[in-house]
């Protein structure tokens, strides 16, 4: 179990995650727990279209979208905006952004996410590519750019190609597991797509690359998943290694900001540790965990990028 130390200190603006800022369509900066400090994210599905339907999302379905086309030069203009905005320090001058300590006022990555799953954009592979000249153009190397993901579309030809330039670019793949079983997946993200094809995709993809598994688990009609299930979830990860595929950390969380299903709400700080502690023992790998904001806080649940 991390130490006090070590435990992202939950601020405000973790709270608060909008995928809107400014005048911007697509791109938007959070100060972000799992960063630990400035991630842009470019929402590639401004459409709010996404095929996978989860109970614990938080995008407002229900309002009229903003515009339902991905404009490459536009997000192009307005990534280089933001990131001058927190390089020289101008992000922090902002109303929303003042108080940030000065240890989080960096930028940490450029993160494709958004209110869908981003690899399902047209020209997702060209405009990660155009993103990473943009990134290098600017000097920031150093930056990572981060794809969250539910992993669905890894087996796409351009998706992998898309992959390909992340891995050259200090990249991460953040891919979605949040069940060990078909049933417990059908109920929680609720998608078309079999279980079977989210398995294969990831154990494809870690046998090219290490993979961050993000793993988002809650309660439903005030019940935590079972043990049994999160066993399976530690079987499924463990046939990954198994098979030489490569993991480099687990990332345990929960709801953050209030889901449109009513019968979803965060794990309990004990509900969560039980859980990652689970998973520790049975997985050989670095278990990080998030936890839920306090119960004086719930109104204020934070978004899946965080």
């Amino acid at each position: 179990m991390p130490t006090s130390e070590n435990e992202p200190k939950v601020i405000d603006q973790h709270l608060d995650h909008p995928r809107t800022f400014r005048d911007n369509t697509y791109v938007y900066p959070v100060v972000s727990r799992r960063s630990r400090g400035v991630s842009i994210g470019v929402n590639l599905n401004p459409d709010k279209i996404c095929n996978f339907d989860c109970i614990y999302c938080q995008v407002d379905r229900k309002t009229s979208a903003v515009t339902r086309f991905v404009d490459t030069e536009m997000i192009l203009s307005e990534l280089a905006a933001t990131i001058d905005m927190v390089e020289n320090k101008q992000l922090f001058r902002e109303p929303e952004f003042q108080n940030v300590p000065e240890p989080l006022q960096r930028l940490n990555d450029i993160a494709f996410s958004g209110d869908g799953e981003p690899t399902t954009a047209r020209d997702f592979d060209l405009i990660v590519e155009r993103v990473a000249d943009l990134k290098k153009a600017k000097g920031l190397e150093h930056v990572k750019m981060v794809l969250i993901t539910n992993a669905t579309m890894f087996h796409r030809p351009k998706v992998r190609d898309a992959l390909a330039t992340l891995d050259a670019n200090q990249g991460e793949i953040w891919a979605k597991l949040d069940a060990g079983t078909e049933p417990y997946y059908k109920q929680i993200d609720k998608s078309l797509i079999p279980f079977h094809r989210i398995l294969t995709n990831l154990q494809d993809a870690a046998l090219v690359r290490p993979l961050v598994i993000q793993a988002l688990f809650m309660q439903v009609d005030g019940q935590p998943p079972t043990d049994s299930e999160i066993d399976a979830f530690c079987d499924r990860l463990n046939e990954i290694l198994a098979n030489d595929g490569q993991i480099d950390r687990i990332q345990i969380y929960t709801v953050a900001r209030r889901p449109a299903v009513e019968s979803v709400t965060p794990l309990t700080r004990t509900e969560l540790d039980r859980i990652a502690d689970q998973v520790a023992r049975k997985v050989p790998r670095n278990v990080e965990r998030f936890y839920g904001p306090e119960v004086a806080n719930q109104d204020r649940l934070e978004p899946l990028l965080g």
